[in-house]
């Protein structure tokens, strides 16, 4: 399990704006903003929980923000309908498909996934274990 999971935004407002209106799907809400000492973001998670959270910020090294190959967030969905939702969310803002809500069955029984790349390249899943 993890506690959180951060990535870097080069357009911190359109990012806060494009994950305000796709982690709503899934369940999840932004925090409330505070100074953490470190450079601007935002954070989601579930309410009435502290942990797991998920954050988009300005780099701490300055440097322009860049996606990871190989590098996946999978956010886990209560129902097929949340994945769906999420998913169409965001390819509408901008997102690019990389693969249309449906079951996957090579990866285990019941896996039920879709995924995206945000706005500024990352790789997004959605998915349900029915």
């Amino acid at each position: 399990m993890f506690s959180h999971i951060q990535l870097g935004a080069r357009d911190l407002p359109s990012m806060i704006a494009f994950y305000d209106a796709v982690l709503v799907h899934m369940g999840l809400t932004r925090m409330p903003e505070h100074n953490d000492s470190g450079p601007a973001g935002a954070g989601w998670r579930l309410p009435g929980q502290s942990w797991p959270q998920f954050f988009i910020q300005l780099p701490f090294n300055g440097q322009p923000a860049t996606w990871g190959n190989g590098t996946q967030v999978s956010f886990l969905a209560a129902t097929n309908a949340q994945v769906d939702a999420a998913w169409q969310q965001a390819i509408a803002l901008g997102g690019k498909d990389e693969g249309a809500p449906g079951p996957r069955p090579q990866y285990t029984t019941g896996y039920y996934g879709a995924y995206c790349r945000d706005p500024e390249g990352n790789k997004l899943c959605f998915v349900c274990l029915n």
